[in-house]
């Protein structure tokens, strides 16, 4: 609400995504709807005071996707492939016209040269569905598993290339699906057969900060989550994209390019190497690109807050780098985080590409009215750059991605990061009176999962790590207290209740160790195993971890653990620590997530998918991961009490009754397997390459305004602002 007497203006959010505005005069008790232009004036004088300055830059999507369609219900957020595949459907199936552009879509498909899928041989859609006839008549009497070499000259007679599949039985099946469409178009067909068509051989995914490695760059600055989802996506999506060229019948090699910053001062990581293959795979690798700029190159890190300088220049270098490596040009571009989907936007731009965007943290949600107190963060933050760049790149984008659904609309109760986009303002720069819509169809989630060749479950015996066993019981059981480990556990047959996680506020560590602590009955029942962080002081330099260091020594003390309690120092081998959870559920242990927030909650889905029984926070993406009481259990880390009585609850139950355990591990695997892993993600991932490649083509000239518009809101407010960001120096050798 804002307050100024004696008007009171309030936003009102009747379910996520829709949002009204009021404004109450408290005198005379009369009630007026507000524009959303009127309700953001009034909130820029509760910084700039009164202005009778009418003319304010401001910025409107909404004209650009008036034709567009979009849902209305909010359970259809996220969901926008669906969406958009019945809307496509429904066009075709009243209009025999609207089928043209896919026929035309078919027609323009080659690679390097070769034409795929269909030649000049078809020409209109009544001479497409007679080929199919004579096609399907053809391919019915030929044994199933028939090579498309031993009837490709057959079909090529008839109109039709290489695309179709690589056996009989694929190749009929395909084009059963396009005789469907031209029949009766519905949904499932066409998002199945959109999706299996050849268009993404080469992609280019764009992670443009921190120390982007393989090796002894987690824990650096900047550097964390972020390059395990992506290392983890490109084997994921490598795998499907060789899978799928197969099945196509092709003999095309894909290429995956992570293009990232080259930093010559690279702290003993290969961040200084141009070009590394990524390991684990055939055809990916990461191509770095330095910052550059009159004056040469950039040697030192820099934080991803003050990267804005570079990135014009670096869009160009990459452009020729990445020209250079696949000779021509990708066939998707994926941008992370707000630099990577601003460099995403300018080579999607230039190259006339399928852009998708993964935002991973929007800042915005993050800092309370850092819209409005804008200035207050600029020098430490450049949040005007920020914000701009996002609503630039998220306008541009074809299709975004991401984990959840409170990740573009929040719950009931909290505003979601895509929706705090919707209608904002920066005072006495521009007032955003439609950003992102978040009903538009371009919004699909889309989940990571845990890397399988690591996590996995404890049963499966035979791929069991148990050479780690040793180091294992050193790192749990050792009475030696030093920088790895501190607190001993002095029954070593109870279970284990295991938290593992960043050692700061959010994370909210502590608030689980004192949890633990304060009930009796809990210290009794298990022991308290936690990784995160240093233990001692002095090898921090972050405030905001000391605070907690010292917290958690404070309750060690206070609350006298040692005997139930390890803390543990982070831990950054992957293989190690997937066999730690595996070893946690041999002892009938537990994994707890106690954050006041987590964005996905990758850590559940790894203890998850190591058949380990999950409790996690209700506050962010867990929610949507676990369905409490079956796959796993929700705390509220704002109720600690409770969730302490909920895992005494827990191991009472796992005492009267030993397969309850084990029906909630299975139960948690079994959701996993369902929604959370990476091959359903590269599945979904290459299927709406295909869907959106499609709406791209067909939408392009409606697409045009929203291209200039962004054009000129790129070149006359972001190149300006982005000139407030000072260059950095670099340290004198």
């Amino acid at each position: 609400a804002i307050v100024l007497p004696p008007f009171v203006a309030i936003a009102v959010r009747p379910r996520p995504g829709v949002w009204e505005y009021v404004r109450v005069n408290v005198y005379e008790l009369s009630v007026d709807q507000l524009s959303i232009s009127e309700y953001l004036h009034l909130k820029e004088e509760l910084v700039d005071g009164r202005s009778e300055d009418h003319l304010v830059l401001e910025l409107d999507f909404e004209p650009f996707n008036a034709t567009f369609p979009r849902p209305t219900r909010s359970s259809y957020i996220g969901n926008g492939v669906q969406f958009l595949n019945r809307h496509l459907s429904s066009i075709m199936f009243r209009n025999k016209d609207s089928l043209e552009p896919l026929l035309d879509f078919l027609r323009a498909h080659k690679h390097k040269g070769h034409v795929l899928m269909l030649n000049d041989r078809i020409q209109r859609i009544s001479r497409l569905e007679s080929a199919l006839s004579k096609a399907e008549d053809y391919l019915a009497k030929l044994p199933q598993d028939t090579p498309y070499s031993d009837f490709e000259y057959a079909l090529q007679e008839l109109g039709f290339e290489r695309g179709w599949g690589d056996t009989a039985a694929r190749v009929l099946n395909m084009m059963h699906l396009l005789s469907d469409i031209l029949q009766a178009p519905d949904p499932s067909t066409l998002e199945t057969f959109l999706g299996r068509i050849p268009m993404v051989f080469n992609v280019v995914i764009l992670s443009v900060h921190g120390y982007f490695g393989q090796a002894n760059v987690l824990g650096l600055p900047d550097t964390g989550g972020q390059i395990v989802y992506i290392l983890d996506q490109v084997r994921a999506l490598e795998n499907e994209m060789l899978l799928r060229i197969k099945q196509q019948g092709l003999n095309v090699t894909p290429r995956i390019l992570i293009v990232t910053r080259l930093i010559p001062d690279a702290k003993g990581t290969t961040c200084n190497q141009r070009l590394e293959r990524v390991s684990g795979t055939e055809y990916t690798s990461i191509l770095r690109v330095p910052f550059r700029t009159e004056k040469g190159i950039l040697r030192k890190w820099i934080s991803r807050f003050d990267v804005w300088p570079y990135l014009e220049t670096f869009t160009e270098d990459a452009a020729n780098e990445i020209s250079a490596e696949l000779q021509g040009r990708p066939d998707l571009i994926i941008g992370n985080y707000s630099d990577g989907n601003l460099v995403a936007s300018l080579l999607a731009h230039k190259l006339g590409v399928t852009q998708c965007t993964i935002a991973h943290a929007l800042e915005k949600t993050k800092y309370p009215d850092s819209d409005i107190y804008w200035r207050k963060f600029e020098e430490k933050y450049h949040f005007s750059c920020q914000f701009t760049a996002d609503l630039l790149a998220m306008n541009h984008s074809d299709f975004i991605i991401t984990s959840t659904y409170q990740e573009i609309a929040g719950t009931n109760n909290t505003v979601g990061q895509y929706e705090s986009h919707t209608a904002f303002t920066l005072p006495g720069l521009y007032r955003v009176v439609h950003g992102i819509d978040v009903f538009d169809p371009k919004f699909n989630i889309v989940s990571p999962g845990a890397d399988m060749a690591i996590y996995f479950p404890y049963s499966d015996t035979e791929k069991r790590l148990t050479s780690f066993h040793g180091s294992i019981e050193n790192l749990l059981f050792d009475p030696e207290q030093n920088d790895e480990h501190i607190g001993t556990l002095k029954d070593a047959s109870k279970p284990i209740i295991f938290s593992m996680a960043r050692l700061d506020r959010v994370k909210n560590i502590t608030g689980l160790v004192e949890c633990y602590a304060k009930n009796a009955e809990l210290r009794e029942l298990a022991n308290l195993v936690v990784v995160a962080g240093y233990n001692d002081v002095k090898k921090s330099s972050d405030r905001e971890e000391i605070s907690e260091i010292e917290k958690m020594h404070m309750l060690m003390k206070e609350y006298n653990l040692d005997g139930q309690f390890r803390w543990i120092a982070a831990q950054t081998n992957r293989a190690r620590n997937g066999e730690l959870y595996r070893y946690i559920a041999d002892k009938r242990g537990i994994f707890v997530q106690p954050a006041f927030y987590e964005a996905f909650g990758l850590t559940v889905v790894e203890a998850m998918t190591c058949g380990l029984p999950t409790f996690a926070t209700c506050h962010g993406g867990p929610k949507e991961i676990i369905e409490d009481g079956v796959s796993g259990f929700h705390i509220d880390p704002y109720h600690p009490d409770k969730d302490s009585a909920a895992m005494v609850n827990f191991f009472q139950r796992c005492k009267e009754d030993p397969k309850y355990w084990e029906k909630i591990s299975r139960a948690g695997l079994e959701r996993i397997y369902e929604r959370y892993t990476w091959k359903i993600y590269s599945e979904r991932l290459m299927t709406l390459a295909g869907v959106y490649g499609f709406w791209k083509y067909v939408s392009k000239l409606e697409r045009r305004e929203t291209r200039r518009y962004l054009e000129m809101f790129y070149i006359l407010k972001l190149r300006e602002l982005v000139k407030s960001v000072p260059l950095a120096v670099d340290d004198q050798h």
